[in-house]
């Protein structure tokens, strides 16, 4: 599912709302949780998951063509933890 589907979905499922209404709802959303995470922060959606941020520091790997050393910057990523219910429902069979 992508951003416009998501839209389409919360708008036919909240006759009360329009549809650009929905979108700067979900926009304000994404946007919140993106802030939360910008400033090192964590969000947790119950039953759904969590997501964080992880710093990971510069370190030397290898090209794995050439065997050459290849320096890497430090970064941070993206790290989504499945919470309890989402997992028991993929998992429900």
């Amino acid at each position: 599912m992508i951003k416009s589907e998501l839209i389409i979905r919360l708008s036919e499922e909240n006759p009360s709302l329009t549809a650009l209404e929905v979108e700067k709802i979900v926009d304000l959303f994404f946007g919140t949780i993106i802030d939360q995470l910008s400033d090192g922060g964590r969000v947790e959606l119950r039953g759904f998951g969590a997501f964080s941020v992880r710093a990971y520091e510069a370190r030397t790997s290898r090209n794995p063509r050439t065997g050459e050393a290849v320096a890497v910057d430090a970064k941070s990523r993206l790290h989504f933890k499945a919470g309890k219910g989402m997992l028991q429902r993929l998992n429900a069979q």
